[in-house]
């Protein structure tokens, strides 16, 4: 699709809708993504040239990016929350500070990517700063040969997110990375405050490699000369890799971050146990980040326990679709659990959340069935509640792997805590579809290998209980028509981020999810 040319247009002329046109002329399918993405780190190894040079056509050099005083996050699993956690501590512990946060990818709307304050960007203020960068992009034309106009739909969102927060003056800004670390579009700024990292896992392997060391080499590219370098705990191959990438780049000093004492007696405002590595991390970050700011040259002792300002922000730290129970406003029986864990590592900690007492354990499945003649007449009474599972991975992640991870998991956790449930019956429906949001959308094929996978897992399962539809919106009347046959339907959402946001889209829960 060619690109378009408004820059002549009046902005008055151009709204919301004209910005999310124009970006997603820059998309790129997934399966040539993933190809790219192979070939990329083959034949093209170094894309930052490219990068800078699209930052100095919008009118910026590298060094102007120091002035947003960044904290810097990459990881397999789990930078995304760490981001979130920091984010909340320093707005609590300097509320008077603008601080930004750039994440990916989105749920519901990009604007979602871009926070201030902890706030998306209004619809106004993206279609400004949007077209202030496709303006300066399309006067300033490439200055290498074969070099193109216009950035991939990322790398326009990071060019967009700097601009955004040098305008608006933000005090600190948290970086997330989007793939890897070392060659990614937010890896030009020559000095953040402190850089971290958290979980590293296999995911992306056909651009990052194929083993924990070979990831944690293109994570460990985040790390700068003279800047804090810290980490999570590592499996031994990772955490090799990392202290030598800290070492090699001259990073001030590697820190190992452990779980704080006391941590784990903190309401986190975000579930599930995992999270207490993540919040760790952003403790020991956001302590080292505001001491730099406050002027102070040393390094400070890492700290042994949560100050108060701290603690508040972790209690108050959101971050939509990651172990997130919602309500559905419409249909009271309904309880929607998201999380869009979508590798081996995330399914097991997602697995550990639900299962477990306080959430999906408290809603055991009770039948008030009436049996006759040695049958079960499920037209005669309500079951009291149900569970369903509504799953989907993408192309390149293998669905059998991953339900039989959360399976797996699931048969371990019942019998921890006593439960009298098998893991067969654990759900009494599943429900796999496409990645395409609503009914009318693209048919791309239903994904059938997904339920012949269940199916292989769980032979016992009963056939009629497995739906494969083609779409987010199918998935939702499903529960919609499940929950006239129950009491009380409480339905877990994985596998996907982008089907964790069609959910929330589709479900009409973004008033009370985001």
């Amino acid at each position: 699709m060619p690109i378009p040319s408004l820059h002549r247009t009046p902005m008055a002329t151009r709204n919301y809708q004209d910005a999310i046109e124009h970006l997603n002329t820059l998309q790129t399918s997934a399966d040539t993504l993933e190809a790219a993405k192979a070939v990329r780190s083959r034949l093209n190894p170094n894309p930052i040239p490219k990068l800078i040079e699209f930052l100095e056509r919008i009118g910026y050099t590298c060094e102007d990016l120091n002035k947003l005083n960044v904290i810097h996050v990459t990881g397999t699993k789990g930078k995304g929350s760490t981001c979130a956690f920091t984010d909340s501590i320093v707005r609590h512990a300097r509320p008077n500070w603008r601080i930004g946060l750039y994440t990916s990818p989105h749920l519901v709307a990009v604007r979602e990517r871009i926070r201030i304050g902890g706030v998306p960007l209004s619809e106004d203020d993206f279609t400004r700063y949007f077209f202030e960068v496709w303006d300066r992009l399309q006067q300033n034309g490439p200055r290498t040969p074969d070099f193109p106009v216009m950035p991939s739909y990322f790398r326009y969102l990071t060019l967009m997110a700097f601009h955004t927060f040098l305008a608006e003056r933000v005090n600190a800004t948290i970086l997330e990375v989007g793939i890897g670390g070392v060659n990614d579009s937010t890896n030009i700024v020559p000095r953040p405050i402190v850089t971290g990292i958290a979980a590293l896992g296999l995911d992306h392997t056909s651009a990052l490699g194929k083993t924990i060391a070979a990831i944690a080499e293109k994570k460990g590219g985040i790390y700068k000369n003279g800047v804090p370098a810290l980490s999570v705990s590592q499996p031994e191959e990772g955490m090799i890799v990392l202290k030598e990438r800290a070492e090699a780049s001259q990073a001030s000093y590697f820190m190992e971050v452990s779980t704080l004492p006391g941590i784990g007696n903190v309401t986190l405002g975000l579930a599930g146990e995992h999270q207490l590595q993540n919040a760790a991390l952003a403790v020991q970050m956001a302590h080292i980040f505001l001491h730099a700011m406050n002027g102070s040259q040393y390094r400070p002792e890492p700290l042994s326990r949560v100050p108060e300002s701290f603690i508040t922000g972790l209690e108050n730290a959101k971050w939509p679709g990651r172990c997130q129970t919602v309500s559905d406003p419409n249909i009271k029986s309904i309880t929607w659990y998201l999380d869009g864990a979508h590798t081996a590592e995330s399914v097991f900690c997602c697995t550990r959340w639900f299962v477990n007492p306080r959430v999906g354990l408290c809603n055991s499945p009770t039948s008030t069935t009436v049996v006759a003649n040695g049958t079960s007449d499920l037209t005669a009474e309500k079951f009291r509640c149900a569970r369903v599972l509504i799953f989907n991975c993408t192309k390149g992640r293998s669905g059998l792997d991953l339900l039989g991870t959360m399976l797996e998991e699931t048969q371990k956790l019942l019998l921890q805590y006593g439960s009298t449930e098998h893991v067969e019956n654990f759900f009494q429906q599943v429900i796999f579809c496409n990645n395409v949001t609503y009914a009318d959308g693209h048919f791309k094929g239903a994904q059938h290998e997904l339920a012949d996978a269940w199916v292989q897992l769980v032979p016992t399962f009963p056939t009629d209980s497995i739906h494969v539809v083609p779409s987010i919106e199918h998935a939702v009347q499903e529960v919609r028509g499940i929950s006239t046959t129950f009491d009380r339907v409480s339905v877990l959402v994985t596998g996907s981020l982008h089907l964790v946001g069609g959910v929330i889209e589709v479900a009409d829960l973004s008033s009370v999810a985001l």
